[in-house]
């Protein structure tokens, strides 16, 4: 997941989700790609439960 998909999942712009993704508390970077970082999905998905509770999927299946 990269920094556009987050943005989409949290509503943000991507400037926005960058600086979410440097936050204290954001999961760490599964790699840094030539096209840019990304994050796995999971650990995405699990902050989003913790500190965007009203954004977390219901279904995550």
């Amino acid at each position: 997941m990269g920094t556009a998909e987050i943005a989409v999942r949290l509503g943000v712009g991507t400037r926005r989700a960058r600086q979410i993704a440097m936050m204290k508390g954001f999961p760490e970077p599964a790699a840094e790609l030539s096209i840019g970082t990304i994050w796995l999905t999971a650990d995405v998905e699990a902050w989003i439960a913790q500190f965007r509770p009203h954004l977390a999927k219901e279904d995550r299946a």
